[in-house]
């Protein structure tokens, strides 16, 4: 009996550990976006970036909006991605 219920705990601590993960948005301030085709190259950057579920790249405001995944991505691996393509990104703006 209790390897049961120790089992039934195990499995609902493993379920509700995929439950708690969550959509995140958060908006980049992208730096070094010169031209019209940088903001392709940071949203391929961004897309890369495993739990990564939707980018929207603005040129005229210089920033980057990203839903992710918060269990498979953080709003670091988002700011370094950018960086690694050239150009450095800080969070703006964290909606959880």
């Amino acid at each position: 009996m209790k390897t049961k219920v120790l089992l039934l705990f195990f499995a609902f601590a493993i379920a509700s550990g995929a439950a708690l993960a969550a959509t995140r948005t958060v908006t980049l301030d992208v730096q070094n976006m010169t031209c019209a085709v940088c903001p392709i190259t940071v949203k391929k950057a961004l897309e890369h970036v495993s739990g990564v579920q939707q980018v929207r790249v603005d040129y005229a405001s210089k920033t980057a909006t990203v839903e992710f995944d918060d269990a498979a991505a953080t709003a670091d691996q988002l700011t370094e991605a950018t960086k690694n393509a050239g150009y450095p990104s800080s969070v703006k703006e964290d909606k959880k």
